[in-house]
């Protein structure tokens, strides 16, 4: 009998971080649920980990292509998109299902905590949450950890492109939502590592977050190579003292955000989209502080006619 959820990991030399997410699924309280792990070729033990917490290893690809992957493999009726430096508390199967269930939805998502105790990691995470709460309504989009489907919906929109090199996830957020809405869960969030934000540096991964988001608005999606979007993970980079003054800087802009939330992120539906409306502009003033400091640091000053489109967009 095929199992009600299928979890699907995609993983690349992943035996640090994949026995932790296996672990936390094995204290599931909901059990009615298969694990496939799509593998790019890993040099290290994660195929043997995997097949030891019981999972199917399937071949797989950079993300887009492991999910799509493991989806072909997989058999239960909704497929439960996570990567392996995650972690799900005991109950987060059961609650993610049956809220779904009660909520009509196919598409879901889920806000996420970052597995660190810095100030800066919490902003970041705060940041996106809040930006993923606020499109749901108007331009939905969903990281790749935390992606949960229903097998209908996930072949009726073809599943991931596999040609686009970053921000695969949200392409297939939006391709998806032509059909069915993207909604935030309200019972249960997951934890995710900040190895990325170690790696890059803090301001230099928002940095490279907003080139990403200000490319996709203007010009469609990443197929190449223009932005360098690493999926291995190295050393940590140092980080300049300009940057290190901005992280205080955004330590304090974190202090007012958490005084805003417990305010405002409180209740459902219209009355969060509200709170969420009015800290856009707080949001919005912290986007042009940072692109001011970006474009200077690069020397480029964004044009005029983005500029104004920027606008019309924040307006809207």
């Amino acid at each position: 009998m095929a199992p009600r959820i299928s979890i699907i990991v995609p993983t690349l030399d992943e035996e640090e971080y994949l026995p932790k997410l296996l672990e936390s699924v094995r204290h599931q309280t909901f059990r009615d649920y298969e694990i496939i792990v799509a593998d790019a070729g890993s040099s290290d033990q994660t195929r043997a980990i995997a097949r030891a917490y019981g999972a199917k290893v399937v071949d797989g690809g950079m993300p887009g292509a492991g999910r799509n992957a493991g989806a072909r493999a997989a058999r239960g009726e909704l497929l439960f998109f996570f990567d392996a430096d995650v972690k799900i508390p005991k109950e987060f199967l059961r609650k993610a299902y049956d809220e779904m269930q009660e909520r009509f939805l196919d598409f879901a998502t889920c806000e996420f905590r970052p597995l660190s105790t810095h100030v800066l990691d919490r902003f970041i995470c705060n940041l996106f949450n809040a930006n993923i709460k606020m499109m749901q309504y108007s331009d939905p989009h969903a990281m790749g950890f935390a992606i949960f489907v229903t097998r209908r919906l996930f072949e009726r929109v073809g599943g991931f492109d596999e040609t686009i090199r970053v921000s695969e996830d949200h392409d297939f957020a939006r391709r998806a939502s032509v059909y069915r809405p993207v909604r935030v869960l309200h019972s249960t969030t997951l934890s995710v590592s900040v190895r990325r934000h170690m790696k890059e540096g803090r301001l230099a991964y928002l940095n490279k977050s907003l080139r990403i988001v200000l490319f996709r608005f203007f010009r469609g999606e990443l197929r190449d190579d223009i932005i360098e979007y690493e999926f291995g993970y190295g050393k940590r980079k140092p980080i300049d003292d300009k940057l290190r003054r901005m992280e205080r800087q955004l330590e304090s802009m974190n202090r007012k955000y958490n005084h805003w939330a417990k305010r405002h992120l409180k209740g459902d539906g219209l009355r969060i989209e509200e709170g969420l409306r009015k800290f856009y502009g707080q949001l919005d003033a912290l986007n042009r502080r940072f692109v001011g400091f970006v474009t200077a640091k690069r020397g480029r000053p964004p044009s005029q006619d983005q500029k104004a489109k920027a606008s019309r967009t924040r307006a809207s």
